[in-house]
């Protein structure tokens, strides 16, 4: 590893402001924020999962990666070793990470190691996005290492690889998914605090919608709106009835990063939030802070965010569970009518939610309205 960016010449390339000693506690995810506090407090740590580490085939790709792709520096991708610099000067982070360019035409970049983590980025993504939108996308992973969620990757691979192994075992593998499948929750999570990060780094809304956009869509921004994009994450969870919230759940599961519009809309709401200005403005917690940082604190910081997810969640299984939990009457038919929303016939054969006898413009079908 190089060591951090230091003098003048390594400035960014652009007026862009810097967050000296900046703590990733400023951009973390609240349920990111409290799983990594309670990870940092554990004694042995450091030493268990560097441990852990060496069972996986981390040092195995450090070499794929070192003899079969292109390491960035100052002859090489010469433009990426900037951005790269630019980004650890502004997070301050002590050092800057190796990073690879890997020939893959899929668009991915990601950041690996305990002890020293490394970024790669495929030719894929290199081709798909322009100066800033690249520029938010190293901020991402270079979040990525100042928070240490290779801790996430590291675990989630071990216990995978567990799970495989064990899986004759009655209830064993069961007992490990659970495990996997809560990391992978904290593991989305970490994702849209390293979106953070790269906006902390790029300070340029607009790049970071367009590059979210691009990994949905393709390079095909003159046909894409990010108004529209983002009316799509509302549409999303806030559309259907029980059977499609049922349906979002297990889509998600498997997955190591939230759907692409869902990012995009969480980061214009972190942007335009009191906490992103607070950071611009030079006020946020230090690095040298993180040992007194309260696990309970994170943990009732992370349980009142998913309090107010719930409260304010336009999804119709969020609406019944409020429902529920406030002690409604006639769940009952709150239930039937949420499941037959949009005009379906319930079972007793009468029309749906919206008052409607069941026969739209399609000839009396039984479909969901708008379908």
């Amino acid at each position: 590893m190089t060591e951090s960016p230091g003098g003048s010449a390594n400035v960014p390339s652009r007026d862009r402001r810097r967050f000296p000693g900046i703590s990733s506690r400023s951009y973390e995810h609240p349920a990111d924020r409290s799983a990594l506090v309670a990870l940092r407090k554990l004694s042995g740590f450091d030493t268990v999962f560097k441990t852990l580490s060496g069972l996986l085939p981390e040092r195995s790709l450090r070499l794929l990666f070192l003899s079969d792709s292109v390491r960035v520096g100052e002859q090489q991708f010469a433009h990426l070793n900037d951005m790269l610099r630019d980004a650890c000067y502004i997070l301050d982070l002590e050092k800057v990470p190796p990073m690879y360019v890997n020939q893959d035409p899929q668009p991915n970049a990601m950041c690996i190691g305990l002890d020293e983590p490394i970024i790669v980025v495929t030719t894929g993504l290199v081709e798909l996005l322009d100066e800033e939108e690249m520029r938010a996308v190293i901020g991402h992973e270079v979040g990525h290492a100042l928070s240490g969620h290779a801790v996430y990757r590291t675990i989630l691979l071990f216990l995978t690889n567990l799970a495989m192994k064990v899986a004759w075992i009655p209830l064993g593998n069961v007992a490990i998914m659970a495990i996997v499948t809560a990391l992978r929750e904290w593991f989305r999570k970490s994702e849209l605090s390293a979106d953070r990060a790269g906006l902390l780094v790029g300070q340029d809304l607009k790049a970071s919608m367009r590059g979210l956009m691009k990994l949905a869509g393709g390079n095909h921004l003159h046909e894409m709106n990010v108004d529209a994009f983002l009316k799509q994450a509302e549409e999303y969870e806030s559309g259907g009835d029980l059977r499609d919230s049922v349906l979002k759940i297990l889509n998600l599961l498997p997955r190591s990063h939230p759907f692409t519009t869902v990012r995009a809309a969480e980061l214009k709401k972190w942007a335009e939030s009191r906490d992103y200005q607070r950071i611009m403005d030079g006020h946020y917690p230090r690095r040298d802070e993180d040992k007194d940082t309260s696990v309970s604190d994170s943990f009732r910081d992370s349980a009142a965010h998913y309090a107010d997810s719930m409260r304010n969640s336009k999804d119709p299984l969020m609406g019944l569970v409020r429902d529920i939990a406030g002690g409604a009457g006639d769940l009952g038919g709150k239930l039937r009518d949420t499941v037959f929303r949009g005009g379906g016939t319930r079972p007793d054969g009468s029309g749906g939610a919206n008052g409607s006898n069941g026969t739209g413009g399609t000839g009396g079908t039984d479909r969901p309205e708008g379908s």
